[in-house]
């Protein structure tokens, strides 16, 4: 299998793919369709190429079922395996996994590191799952700075007889945060994370907040730093990938989806309607 790095930046629609003089290619050429760049302010990952392979163990029958909705309990940590290019032009990530392939379906829903992401293959025997990226997915999370060999959160999406352990997360990332500082207490973890104001008005001390899918509690609210920070025991901090991150690296967010609501509805004029009725 052929294998080619490059390097990902802004959207354009030129292809910028540089492949070393050496390497010859003997499969099928890549699709001249437009590739994806990514915004200066992500620190690009090196992606290589997935190439055909011949999978005996593959399932390839369809099963849907209804999932959209995740606890922010961390499951279990994969691996990624590899991520690029898929054969038809858009982008995919393979991931190295035991738990969630207990039962998965195609078409199954996998929170990854808080991203709500959709199994498009999966092979039980070598315990690998694939799923599509798309461009927006990649614009928007902190999926980009990912590279072979990361470690990820992974959830499956709940069932109705699912105990309800963390909060109600859709794995719809609404942003990201930066990690601006770790300090030890004792065998726990102080976490501070800087986010823009426009995520940091649904924050509040001691709710809910999802970071890199984990459910945690918001300890404080630093208006001032455009900060907040929480806290993590040592138990969780054998189990989510967010303690082996460095400072300055990003996180994916996605707040309390009640303050979004109450929001709507204030600024509707809900409530004045009520009122006045």
């Amino acid at each position: 299998m052929g294998l080619s790095s490059f390097s990902l930046g802004f959207f354009s629609k030129t292809p910028k793919i540089s492949l070393p003089k050496t390497l010859i290619f003997t499969t099928p050429s890549i699709s001249s369709k437009p590739h994806l760049k990514f915004n200066p302010i992500f620190r690009p990952s090196t992606l290589t190429l997935f190439l055909p392979i011949q999978k005996p163990n593959t399932k390839t029958h369809f099963k849907s079922r209804i999932c959209c909705l995740f606890t922010g309990i961390v499951e279990e940590m994969g691996e990624i395996k590899q991520l690029g290019i898929a054969e038809q032009g858009g982008f995919e990530m393979r991931i190295g996994a035991k738990t969630v392939l207990e039962d998965v379906n195609l078409g199954d829903s996998i929170s990854v590191n808080g991203t709500c992401l959709t199994v498009t293959e999966f092979d039980t025997q070598s315990s690998e799952f694939t799923v599509g990226l798309s461009p927006e997915t990649l614009r928007k999370t902190s999926l980009v700075e990912l590279e072979p060999g990361s470690a990820v959160n992974l959830e499956r999406a709940v069932r109705s007889t699912t105990r309800m352990g963390g909060h109600f997360v859709q794995g719809h990332v609404d942003g990201t945060g930066e990690i601006v500082s770790k300090e030890p207490e004792g065998d726990s973890l102080w976490v501070k994370v800087k986010a823009g104001r426009d995520l940091l008005r649904y924050i509040v001390p001691k709710g809910f907040i999802a970071v890199d899918g984990t459910s945690l509690t918001v300890v404080d609210v630093f208006d001032g730093e455009e900060c907040f920070n929480f806290m993590l025991v040592a138990y969780t901090q054998q189990k989510v990938v967010i303690p082996s991150k460095k400072v300055g690296q990003k996180v994916n967010l996605e707040v309390d989806i009640l303050g979004k609501y109450v929001e709507r509805l204030l600024s509707s004029g809900f409530v004045d309607s009520i009122r006045s009725s």
